[in-house]
C-alpha cells in the first residue's frame, strides 16, 4: 500500500542521511577526509487521470537516494614539522601505489618514510613522483617511488668562481693589496685552496697572480705554484675596466696550467672561469681609497656528500641538503587531476579510485595545469564542519520522526477501517 511505502521510503532516506552525517562526524579528525552529503529525488507514479483542464493528476510515490557528493574544498592547514608530510592546497590528488601495483589517489598527506627510504602513505602504499638524475627532475619519465633515505650527492668539479673585493688605491706601487682565498673542487671532490694575490702596478693598474699549493700537483714540492697571472685596470672612479672587444667578463684559469703535470689525486684537469661581473653586468672588483678587503667569494663545485635533510617545495620538488653543502632535487611529487571529481570511488583510508565517471587521471606537477600547490611539513585536516553536521542531523531526525508518525497514523486508520468492516 502506498500509504505505508511512501513514509517507509522517507524513513529509509532519513536513515541514509543520518548514516552519512554519522560518518562525517566520526571522521572529524581524519587527515584529508572530505565531507559527504546525501542528495534525494522524489518518486512519481505514472499519471493515469487528468483533470478538466487536461492536466495530469500525479501522486508522489516517495523519495529515493539520488546521489552522494563529496565536498572537495580545502580543509584547514595543520603544521606538523615532519619533512615527509605534505598538504595539497587547491585542485588535485597525491598518487600512491599499493604492493599489488594498484594506483590510488588521496588528499591525505600524512606520509612517512619506510625502511627502504621511500616516502609512503600510512597503509604502506608508495607515494609516486618524477625521478631526478644528478639533481635534475625528469618530468617525462615514468612515475616511481620517491627515495629520500639513501641519497648521496656526487662530487661536482668547479667550473666558475667569482670574487667581490676592493683594492686600496693608497697602496704603494709594487706593494701587495692583500689576497682573495677560496676553495675549489676537482672531479673527485677534492678541495684545492685557490689564492689570488694583487700587486699595485701604478696608473690605476694591478697585477694579479693565482696560485694553488704545490703539493696538490703531481710535480709536488712545497709552497705554492702559480697557475695564472695578468693585470686589472680601473678608471678614475675606481671601476674595473673590462678588456678586449667585446669586453671580456671573465678570466680563464686552468689547473694544472703547464704540460706534463697533473693533479696529484688523479682528478681530471680543471678549467675555471673567474667571473669579473655579477648577473647584472656590474664589476665585482673596485679600487677605492679604503682598506683592501675581500667581502665575498663563491664557486659552483662541491664534494660528494650524504643526505642531511630534505624539504618539499610548493611545486612538489623534494629538495635535499647534503653534508657537502650541496642542495639537489631528489624527485618531484606527482599530482593527478580528473575531469569529474565526483565520479571518483572512495575505497577507505582517504583514498579514491578512478572510474569511468571520473575519467582517467591526468598526471602533472603542483602549480601547473590548474593543480594546487604543496606545503611541506603540514597536512590537510578534515573539512567536516561540526555545526553544519549537527544542523543536518536535527533536520534528518525530524524527517525520520515525521515519517514514523505517518506510518503510525496510517496503521491506526487501517485498523479502524478493518474494525468497521468487521
Amino acid at each position: 500500500m502506498a500509504s505505508f511505502s511512501i513514509p517507509l521510503s522517507g524513513l529509509t532516506a532519513a536513515q541514509e542521511q543520518l548514516q552519512s552525517i554519522s560518518n562525517n562526524l566520526s571522521n572529524l579528525n581524519t587527515t584529508g577526509y572530505k565531507d559527504q552529503n546525501v542528495n534525494f529525488s522524489d518518486l512519481f507514479a505514472q499519471a493515469t487521470m487528468t483533470n478538466g483542464a487536461g492536466d495530469p493528476l500525479q501522486i508522489g510515490s516517495g523519495v529515493a537516494t539520488a546521489s552522494t557528493t563529496s565536498d572537495f574544498t580545502d580543509g584547514a592547514q595543520s603544521a606538523t614539522g615532519i619533512a615527509s608530510n605534505m598538504e595539497l592546497t587547491g585542485n588535485g590528488f597525491f598518487v600512491t601505489q599499493s604492493a599489488t601495483g594498484q594506483d590510488s589517489f588521496t588528499r591525505a598527506g600524512d606520509f612517512t618514510v619506510n625502511n627502504s627510504g621511500e616516502i609512503v602513505a600510512p597503509d604502506g602504499s608508495l607515494v609516486l613522483g618524477y625521478p631526478a638524475v644528478g639533481g635534475v627532475v625528469d618530468t617525462s619519465a615514468a612515475l616511481q617511488p620517491i627515495q629520500v633515505g639513501n641519497a648521496n650527492s656526487p662530487a661536482v668539479a668547479t667550473t666558475s668562481l667569482q670574487v667581490t673585493a676592493n683594492l686600496d688605491s693608497d697602496t704603494a706601487v709594487g706593494s701587495s693589496g692583500g689576497a682573495s682565498t677560496l676553495s675549489v673542487y676537482d672531479s673527485l671532490g677534492q678541495a684545492h685552496t685557490l689564492s689570488i694575490q694583487y700587486t699595485n702596478a701604478g696608473n690605476n693598474s694591478w697585477n694579479y697572480s693565482v696560485t694553488i699549493p704545490s703539493a696538490d700537483l703531481s710535480s709536488g714540492g712545497t709552497g705554492a705554484t702559480q697557475i695564472a697571472s695578468g693585470s686589472l685596470s680601473f678608471n678614475s672612479s675606481g671601476q674595473l675596466e673590462l678588456q678586449g672587444t667585446p669586453p671580456a667578463t671573465s678570466i680563464n684559469i686552468n689547473i694544472p696550467s703547464g704540460a706534463g703535470t697533473s693533479l696529484a689525486d688523479g682528478a681530471a684537469p680543471m678549467s675555471l672561469n673567474w667571473n669579473l661581473t655579477d648577473g647584472s653586468g656590474n664589476p665585482l672588483i673596485t679600487q677605492t681609497a679604503s682598506a683592501s678587503t675581500t667581502s665575498a667569494t663563491s664557486q659552483n663545485g662541491y664534494a660528494s656528500g650524504t643526505l642531511s635533510s630534505y624539504t618539499v617545495q610548493p611545486d612538489g620538488t623534494v629538495q635535499g641538503t647534503f653534508s657537502s653543502g650541496a642542495t639537489l632535487a631528489l624527485g618531484q611529487v606527482a599530482v593527478a587531476t580528473f575531469a569529474n571529481q565526483q565520479g571518483l570511488a572512495s575505497n577507505g583510508n582517504s583514498e579514491y579510485q578512478a572510474t569511468v565517471a571520473s575519467g582517467g587521471a591526468v598526471m602533472g606537477v603542483a602549480g601547473a595545469g590548474g593543480r594546487g600547490s604543496i606545503v611541506g611539513g603540514s597536512v590537510e585536516s578534515s573539512n567536516v564542519d561540526i555545526s553544519t553536521e549537527f544542523a543536518k542531523m536535527i533536520v534528518a531526525q525530524q524527517a525520520y520522526s515525521a515519517n514514523a508518525k505517518a506510518i503510525t497514523t496510517f496503521n491506526q486508520v487501517s485498523q479502524t477501517t478493518i474494525s468497521m468492516i468487521q
